[in-house]
C-alpha cells in the first residue's frame, strides 16, 4: 500500500511524515521544504503477530508495511506548473491514496500562504488543481479516441465514459463521485490514472488539547468533517507535534504518553485504520518456525488469490488452504491440538479469506 501524504505549505505534512517514519524528511515553517518525494516504510502495528511468532518461536516476524510519501507543498496553479505543481502531481498519480493533512488550528507563529486559516478553502484549493490536472489528461484522451469510436464499439463505449468524467470534472467535481457498477468500465477508469479517482483520507492536523475530545470542540474540524462526509471520505484528527514527541519514544514510553493525553491510539494507528478501511484492505497470516508474516490483501479475496501474494507458484498450483482463526490456535496452544478440536479446516477455491485467517497453503506445481 503506497500512501501519498499531501496539503498545502506550513500545514504539518512534513512534520507528520517524520513522526510517522523517523525518516527524517526537512521540516521548516517555510514553504516547499519538501523538494524531493520522500519516501518511508512504516510496519503496521499488529498484536496478533508477536503472539503467534512466540507460539512458533518464529526466528523472523514480518509485519505488513505501509509506504508513505511525502509530496511537496501544493499552490494554486500547480496544474500549470506553479510551485512544484508539476512533479507534486505526478508523484500523487503513482500512490493508492491519498492522504490529505488539513492545518485546524491558529498559530499566528506559523504562516499560512493564504493568510488565514480555512481548511474547506484549502482542501478546494487543491482539489481545483488535481480536476484541472485531470481535465488535460483527458482532453488529450477524448481527441484520440474519438478518431476510432465510430468504427469500434469499445472504443464507442471508452469515449462516453471519458465524457461523463469530463462533465463531473467541469462542475468542479471529483471522478470518485462518478460510480461505475460495470466492472469493465470501472477497471478502464482505474487504468486512466485520474487523481480524482483516488480515494482521500482527511488528517485534520489541531493542536494537543483538541486532540482528548478528537477536536469534536474544534470548529475547524466540524467543517472538515462535514467537507468529507459529502463523498463518504475518512477524517481521522491529529496532531502532528504530538506524533512527532511520540515518535521519540519506546513503546513503554509510548503507551504511558498517549494515557497522559487521554488517548487509546497514536495517530499512526487512526491513519492505518483509515487506510485500511478506505481502500478495503485486511491481513491474513502465515505462520511457522522460521517465520510469522502478515499479508495485506483486499477483503473479499479467495484463497488462490490470496496464496498467489506470497508466490505466484501458490496459486498457480493451488490444492488447498488449511485454515485456522488466530484466536482459536492461540487459545488451544498449537496446531495439534487445534486439530483435535475441529477448529482447523480445510478450503477449497471458492473459499473467501477472513481478516485473521492463519492459513497453510498446500500447492503442487
Amino acid at each position: 500500500m503506497k500512501l501519498g501524504i499531501v496539503g498545502l505549505p506550513n500545514v504539518g505534512k512534513s512534520t507528520l511524515f517524520n513522526s510517522l517514519t523517523n525518516a527524517g524528511a526537512l521540516a521548516a515553517n517555510y514553504p516547499f521544504a519538501t523538494i524531493d518525494p520522500n519516501v518511508g516504510v512504516v510496519a503496521v502495528p499488529d498484536n496478533r503477530l508477536k503472539q503467534l511468532g512466540d507460539l512458533y518461536h518464529s526466528k523472523k516476524v514480518t509485519p505488513a508495511t505501509i509506504e508513505f510519501v511525502d509530496i511537496a507543498g501544493l499552490v494554486k496553479g500547480a496544474s500549470k506548473g506553479e510551485g512544484l505543481g508539476n512533479q507534486f502531481l505526478a508523484n500523487i498519480r503513482e500512490t493508492d491514496a491519498i492522504v490529505h493533512v488539513v492545518r485546524c488550528f491558529d498559530d499566528t507563529n506559523v504562516i499560512h500562504v493564504d493568510g488565514s486559516v480555512d481548511p474547506v478553502r484549502d482542501i478546494e484549493t487543491i482539489n481545483l488543481e488535481l480536476v484541472f490536472a485531470d481535465l488535460e489528461v483527458l482532453e488529450r484522451r477524448i481527441a484520440k479516441t474519438a478518431k476510432t469510436a465510430r468504427m469500434d464499439k469499445t472504443a464507442a463505449k471508452e469515449l462516453d465514459i471519458l465524457n461523463r468524467i469530463k462533465e463531473v470534472l467541469e462542475a468542479d467535481k471529483m471522478a470518485r463521485e462518478l460510480e461505475f457498477e460495470d466492472p469493465e468500465e470501472k477497471a478502464f477508469v482505474n487504468s486512466l490514472d485520474l487523481l480524482t479517482w483516488k480515494p482521500v483520507i482527511y488528517a485534520a492536523n489541531v493542536k494537543d488539547e483538541d486532540l482528548a475530545d478528537d477536536g469534536a470542540s474544534n470548529k475547524y474540524v466540524a467543517a472538515v468533517k462535514e467537507f468529507a462526509s459529502k463523498t463518504g471520505s475518512e477524517v481521522f484528527v491529529i496532531s502532528a507535534q504530538i506524533e512527532a514527541e511520540i515518535s521519540e519514544l519506546d513503546e513503554d514510553e509510548k503507551a504511558e504518553f498517549l494515557e497522559s493525553l487521554g488517548l487509546t491510539e497514536s495517530g499512526l494507528d487512526k491513519l492505518i485504520a483509515a487506510s485500511y478501511k478506505t481502500l478495503g484492505l485486511m491481513s491474513f497470516l502465515t505462520s511457522g518456525e522460521d517465520e510469522t508474516r502478515a499479508w495485506t490483501i483486499k477483503i473479499g479475496t479467495k484463497a488462490p488469490q490470496a496464496a498467489g501474494k506470497i508466490h505466484t507458484d501458490f496459486e498457480r498450483g493451488f490444492i488447498k488452504a488449511e485454515v485456522i482463526n488466530y484466536q482459536d490456535l492461540l487459545r488451544e496452544g498449537s496446531i495439534a491440538a487445534a486439530k483435535e478440536k475441529g477448529l482447523v479446516r480445510m478450503e477449497g477455491k471458492e473459499y473467501v479469506v477472513q481478516d485473521g485467517d492463519v492459513i497453510l497453503f498446500r500447492f503442487n506445481v
